[in-house]
């Protein structure tokens, strides 16, 4: 993605920061909900996922603010001087390069570990959801952190074909898990059962 001066409409901006921010909303959420459920299983992988989706956060918000700073470029463009303009042009550059790798780093690489690996390592270990979905994020995990290795050295564009294959199983365990755990629920587990019954 590249700045354009003038292109665009702020409001469509505005609109998508704001659906940014319930993304970093929902993220907490869902470590903060799942976190009590997988816990029982490994404290020390439960800790690492919230703080993955932690991290994930803070890329989201990073490039959030850098988006968002895009505004304040097109306010100052409306009357700048050609020289001004240009200055304003490559700042505006530099707001969205900064925009695109903080989303390269937070869902395209932090994900792999926290949603893919570790996550889906606890459900496997825990039986809450069937273990071929909880196989799903532990493909994902590792083929979404080898698409964001392979467009860092190059090896292929973002947005291309290879990449979306390899980002494809990730996002079908986030979706997957999603739509099984609101519509089945998450199933009693052998560990979390067990662990009532000392109590």
């Amino acid at each position: 993605m590249r700045f354009v001066a003038g292109a665009g409409s702020d409001t469509s901006l505005k609109i998508g920061a704001l659906l940014e921010f319930s993304l970093i909303l929902a993220n907490i959420a869902t470590a903060v909900v799942l976190y009590p459920l997988v816990k029982r299983q490994s404290q020390i992988l439960s800790l690492g996922y919230v703080t993955a989706r932690v991290m994930e956060t803070v890329f989201i918000a990073i490039g959030l603010i850098s988006i968002v700073s895009v505004l304040s470029v097109n306010d100052a463009l409306r009357g700048a001087s050609a020289a001004d303009a240009a200055a304003l042009a490559v700042q505006g550059n530099t707001l969205v390069s900064v925009y695109d790798w903080a989303f390269r780093f937070g869902p395209g690489l932090v994900v792999g570990f926290g949603n893919g690996l570790m996550l889906g390592y606890l459900m496997y270990r825990s039986g809450l959801v069937p273990r071929r979905l909880a196989m799903v994020g532990l493909i994902g995990g590792p083929l979404l952190i080898l698409a964001f290795v392979l467009v860092l050295f190059g090896a292929f564009d973002v947005g291309s074909s290879p990449q979306a294959l390899l980002t494809l199983p990730e996002a079908a365990w986030e979706l997957l898990l999603g739509i099984y755990a609101a519509w089945k629920g998450f199933k009693h587990s052998p560990t979390v059962e067990s662990q009532r019954a000392i109590a």
